[in-house]
């Protein structure tokens, strides 16, 4: 897999979607939320980080929560990666609960026919 985004990376390109979404220029955007055009710069391009207030405000502009500008999208690739891993998961407990259901009927089998042989063999 690949290097892991820091919160400031996952913020920046977030921010950077969501202002292109909505059709803003980094112009417009910095007048709104009250920042300068270069402080904005700054944050898509992961330079800066914003306090609370500013995210606030920049969530507000561009009219969607907070956390959004944090979530990221897994990749097709990342996406394969969990499918894989969940399907050997599967697979292992699978593997496993039949394992033990199979030691269970080779155990009762192995005690009936030891028994039966006691009993053909037992003196009469």
């Amino acid at each position: 897999m690949g290097k892991k985004s820091s919160l400031k990376d996952i913020f920046s390109k977030k921010l950077r979607e969501n202002r292109r979404k909505k059709g803003l220029t980094q112009e417009k955007l910095a007048e709104i939320v009250g920042i300068s055009t270069h402080y904005l710069a700054m944050l898509e391009t992961a330079r800066n980080f914003p306090t609370s207030d500013t995210l606030e405000r920049i969530s507000s502009a561009l009219e969607i929560p907070v956390y959004e500008l944090f979530i990221t999208d897994p990749s097709p690739r990342e996406e394969l990666e969990q499918l894989r891993q969940s399907i050997l998961d599967n697979m292992d407990h699978v593997y496993q609960t039949t394992a033990k259901n199979l030691e269970k009927v080779v155990a009762v089998a192995i005690e009936k026919v030891l028994k039966e042989q006691y009993e053909d063999n037992k003196p009469k």
